[in-house]
């Protein structure tokens, strides 16, 4: 190896995990199973050979049932150090939205964890794919290397027409964003985090990625539950993230204390100055971030712990701000008009997408203040984020419509202080004296949609307001004082 190949092979996210893992030390820790850092790598080496026995093409993704494990871990590291790159898929998706995306994706097979074996098979005959089931894997002695510019992984993440789009994250950038996370989160080989994310989730592998990085000792939850976060905190983790609904979950059940946390990240909708007090009065030394940002580029801005403590010292309206810049980003407000309002562009070396010049295009429209706190209005689109979940309203429309009992339908994003925003559906009904029941529309889309994306309220009209060009407006779909059924999903 030439002194510019082992140059460049150290600037990638893959040579960051290898040289933190070169131990005996606990690095993953699920259940009853715990692997030193050299185990780790030797299942992660184990994992790319198992990958190139699939066949894919070199820099190929492989779509990826697969949900936070040991396994998931070691076919991540494996797959980015063997020119494998894995692009996990949410799991709680139907099979048809599932199989949506692999159909855009060149490989020819479908990984999946057992578990997740009926739910490949439904994606694999939609598909036109072949299932690869995860064996035990085993332990092998290869290196694992990688090129600056080779993927590491992919993830997805919606775009306007609601198809997840891609978003490779290259070796080079994801150690850009393994570097600066981890140094705003306090990430060091001391560190135990535990999360709860999807995997599929920006804040899912995403984080386990700047873990990974900073050799961390790593856990992990299938979902959010009260139970599940006992566990954390019985463990013994000193780092996890969540949504700020999570947080009040736990404040209400009055299981928020953990004597260990030192960081909590969140993100996805504002904390509640409420909210932040009582974390406080249950966890007296937390670090508390919120870090704005998306699946093509995090963190664009955070919010310091030194905030925090400020907003509970009487500066509350830093809690509905996104924070400053983060170190290395530079942000602007793009054609901004008098109020000073337009789209946020961010560039650093840790964004995955971003234009020409370097620039990611947020989507989110925002200003910022003079002492330079960045506040986000809106979507420049329709998009809803609920609990940081995007839903796009047209998706869920066209689904809505195919009931038989809908002759039109349109949905919106409501304020809520839990999830920053929820879905409500305003439905014209083929039969206005005999509106379908609320729980029958529930059903037909739960069935063909993802949960999240399900509206919560429904309310009955006459007619929906659109343009001259028929398009609806958007702004004038407003809900009544009184909700129909309030509720019933």
């Amino acid at each position: 190896m030439t002194p510019v190949q082992r140059t460049e092979q150290a600037a990638t996210w893959t040579a960051m995990v290898s040289r933190a893992y070169d131990h005996t030390r606990p690095a993953v820790r699920f259940g009853d199973l715990t692997w030193t850092g050299r185990e780790l790598l030797d299942r992660a080496a184990g994992a790319a050979d198992w990958l190139d026995v699939l066949g894919p093409e070199p820099g190929v993704p492989v779509p990826a049932l697969v949900a936070t494990s040991a396994d998931a871990l070691a076919l991540v590291v494996g797959g980015a150090g063997s020119g494998h790159p894995l692009a996990p898929l949410g799991v709680r998706m139907t099979a048809h939205e599932i199989a949506a995306v692999v159909k855009q994706m060149p490989a020819q097979v479908v990984v999946a964890q057992p578990e997740f074996n009926d739910l490949a098979g439904q994606v694999a005959r939609l598909s036109g794919r072949r299932v690869a089931l995860v064996p035990e894997l085993s332990s092998a002695t290869r290196t694992l290397v990688a090129r600056p510019d080779e993927l590491a992984a992919v993830l997805h993440t919606s775009g306007t027409t609601g198809l997840p789009k891609p978003v490779p994250m290259t070796q080079r950038r994801l150690a850009a964003r393994a570097r600066v996370n981890g140094h705003l989160c306090g990430l060091d080989p001391d560190s135990f985090y535990g999360g709860s994310a999807p995997f599929h989730h920006i804040a899912g592998l995403g984080n386990i990625a700047v873990a990974l990085a900073a050799g961390a000792l790593i856990t992990g939850l299938p979902r959010f539950t009260v139970e599940g976060w006992t566990l954390l905190r019985e463990l013994g983790t000193t780092h996890t993230s969540m949504v700020p609904a999570m947080l009040e979950t736990l404040l209400a059940a009055g299981e928020a204390r953990h004597e260990t946390l030192r960081t909590l990240q969140y993100g996805g909708a504002p904390v509640r100055p409420g909210t932040l007090r009582r974390t406080y009065e249950a966890m007296p030394g937390v670090r508390m971030l919120n870090m704005f940002g998306q699946t093509e580029g995090s963190p664009i801005s955070v919010l310091t712990p030194e905030d925090h403590r400020e907003a509970v010292a009487g500066r509350t309206e830093l809690l509905r701000s996104v924070g400053r810049p983060a170190p290395g980003v530079e942000v602007r407000v793009a054609d901004a008009g008098p109020d000073g309002i337009g789209e946020i562009h961010a560039r650093a070396g840790h964004f995955f997408r971003t234009d020409a010049e370097g620039w990611l295009h947020s989507g989110d429209l925002g200003r910022i203040t003079e002492d330079g706190y960045l506040y986000l209005l809106g979507r420049r689109t329709d998009m809803i984020i609920r609990g940081g979940e995007n839903v796009h309203p047209l998706e869920v429309e066209t689904v809505l419509a195919a009931h038989p009992g809908v002759a039109d339908a349109a949905v919106a994003g409501v304020p809520d202080e839990r999830l920053g925003q929820t879905v409500v559906a305003f439905v014209v009904p083929a039969d206005p004296d005999a509106p379908p029941p609320p729980a029958a529309l529930r059903s037909h889309m739960r069935a063909r949609l993802s949960g999240f994306k399900v509206p919560v309220r429904w309310w009955f009209v006459d007619d929906l307001p659109r343009n001259a060009n028929g398009k609806v407006v958007r702004r004038r779909l407003r809900e009544p004082y009184e909700p129909y059924e309030p509720n019933e999903g």
